[in-house]
């Protein structure tokens, strides 16, 4: 590769090994969120076998669990999903913050992509928007972002 070449990742699921941990807190949200992750995952070639999905409690939980995951050396990418939404308590806030900023300190800590799709919203009709089943999905752009990034860092090598 020379040093001005252009490198980018491809949306290929093939052969690749991504994890899904998804919480289970607004499941009615969360659930189509992961129905859009997995149906991204089938689209670009990948096999059941490939995909694990874990379930957590809530939101909270989710870096502790993609930690877990990230550490074992098993997958290229990991996606996270979840729905935070803000209520009359500053919760949200606390949630929120802390879910991002342990997803962001697990990828940059193990080298492993973390995709980001929890849904931080004001109302359930903003989540709703988020996660439809015919339209917009968080879930199926964090499954493409965790299989670009995959791909990408393949390309780039070992290191980091």
């Amino acid at each position: 590769m020379s040093p001005m070449a252009d490198v980018k990742g491809e949306l290929r699921a093939r052969g690749r090994r991504v994890a899904i941990v998804a919480a289970k807190f607004n499941d009615v949200i969360v659930s189509n969120l992961l129905r859009g992750a997995r149906s991204a995952w089938e689209q670009h070639g990948g096999a059941a076998e490939d995909l694990l999905v874990a379930r957590v409690p809530g939101a909270f939980e989710l870096p502790v669990a993609v930690r877990r995951l990230a550490v074992s050396g098993r997958f290229e990418a990991i996606v996270a999903l979840g729905c935070v939404i803000r209520g009359d308590t500053p919760h949200f806030d606390y949630v929120a913050g802390e879910c991002a900023r342990g997803l962001q300190a697990v990828s940059l800590e193990t080298g492993v992509p973390v995709a980001f799709g929890v849904l931080t919203v004001d109302h359930v009709a903003q989540a709703l928007e988020r996660a439809s089943a015919d339209g917009p999905n968080k879930g199926t752009e964090a499954m493409e972002a965790a299989l670009e990034m995959a791909d990408l860092f393949a390309r780039l090598g070992q290191g980091g």
